[in-house]
């Protein structure tokens, strides 16, 4: 009886060697959560219950538990390396099996999609159709577009300006957008794009009108007259007052390129005739050439957005973080990944930094949660009992012996 008993405690010395030897081995590994060894005791009983001097039948090793605790998170710099600050897990699909991982050492493979080292490919709420918000209820294999982004047409110009109340009439009859005679100010110009992306010059000529406080603005797109002069008025305090709505619908232009008609809207609203100067305050416009793909940056709420040289964003998808109410009850299948279980309960996927999700911080891994330092303390300790045991049993043999030479 007593052999056993030393003997078990070996086993679960030896266990313990085992599992500060594996979390030692991981210092490294990024997203490892170190492990530790539980044990429970042995009790023989009988069916007449236990007796007050029944002595115990040694130690057992009752569990290995993973500690899901929060790793420091390492800036790196690069834009695929991701971490998760507070809870939840990375949401990935391995040969159509879904597994689960807090290492966020990502690269792509050949097709684009963004994978781990193992292969799993991250998974993401599918983008809907404007582009802002996300479906929660369908994931999708995370792929970085290669192509270029398309080009928007220009629709809308948005131009603010103050125009010099002491400015007289123009001493050139009639308008002539060649002579700078025949006009009071210029906009000066502004780019706008066709369905082709290819830019073109929307300009606004303003002549002082015979009344007080009115305005003929001529406008152009590439050298050509965009429909009849439109006029503006002014009231006593310089405010613009017509159009009512401060919007001026251009005729169409259709550009030699081969894109379809450009239907501008010239949006005035907001301008002014004060002081003595002219002044351009504002111009905008809501179109954009092709671009290329620049970079690929992700939100703190796991936004993964493709930006390009033309300053268009585009939302690939957002990723996809689970958590589960007993996280220890994981089974690991190795290279940094868990997969559910009965003990784990049913997974709960969501985005990040909502419920108890934490969030996401890109260009960072989060590391190993094993502290060296403890480890060897650990080690240190194992090993002594390992040799008590051990010694033990050698006691033991020795009262055995004594016993077999009694004569």
């Amino acid at each position: 009886m007593a052999f056993n008993v030393s003997l078990s405690g070996i086993n679960a010395a030896n266990t313990d060697l085992s599992v500060t030897a594996n979390n030692v081995a991981n210092v490294n590994t990024t997203g490892f959560k170190q492990s530790r060894a539980e044990f429970a005791d042995l009790f023989s009983a009988t069916s007449y219950g236990l007796s007050r001097n029944a002595v115990g039948s040694g130690a057992r090793v009752s569990n290995v538990a993973q500690q899901f605790s929060q790793g420091n998170n390492s800036q790196t710099g690069r834009s695929l390396d991701l971490a998760v600050s507070g809870e939840g897990f990375f949401t990935m699909s391995m040969n159509g099996q879904r597994t689960y991982s807090r290492a966020g050492n990502f690269q792509t493979d050949a097709q684009g999609f963004v994978i781990n080292p193992a292969g799993a490919r991250l998974q993401v709420f599918t983008p809907n159709a404007d582009g802002t918000t996300f479906d929660s209820g369908r994931l999708t294999d995370l792929q970085l577009l290669t192509t270029d982004s398309p080009p928007k047409q220009t629709g809308s110009v948005q131009l603010a300006f103050t125009l010099p109340a002491n400015s007289s009439q123009p001493t050139v009859t009639p308008f002539d957008p060649t002579d700078s005679n025949s006009y009071s100010q210029s906009s000066g110009g502004v780019t706008v794009y066709d369905s082709l992306g290819v830019s073109h010059t929307q300009t606004s000529y303003f002549v002082k009108g015979a009344a007080a406080n009115e305005w003929q603005v001529y406008n152009y797109v590439d050298g050509q007259a965009a429909g009849a002069p439109t006029t503006l008025q002014f009231n006593e305090s310089g405010a613009l007052v017509a159009p009512a709505n401060g919007r001026i619908t251009l005729d169409g232009f259709t550009p030699a390129t081969g894109a379809g008609q450009l239907n501008l809207t010239l949006d005035v609203a907001g301008s002014t005739q004060y002081g003595e100067k002219f002044a351009l305050r504002n111009f905008q416009q809501d179109g954009y050439a092709a671009g290329k793909l620049n970079e690929i940056s992700v939100s703190e709420q796991g936004v993964v957005y493709a930006r390009y040289s033309n300053g268009d964003d585009k939302a690939l998808g957002q990723v996809a973080l689970t958590n589960f109410n007993n996280a220890q009850g994981l089974q690991s299948t190795g290279d940094n990944m868990w997969v559910e279980t009965f003990a784990s309960g049913s997974p709960r996927t969501a985005a990040p930094d909502t419920s108890d999700l934490g969030k996401i911080q890109a260009g960072a891994l989060e590391s190993s949660t094993v502290d060296l330092t403890e480890q060897l303390v650990n080690m240190i300790v194992a090993q002594r009992n390992f040799q008590a045991n051990s010694q033990m049993l050698s006691t033991q043999d020795q009262v055995t012996q004594t016993i077999i030479n009694i004569r």
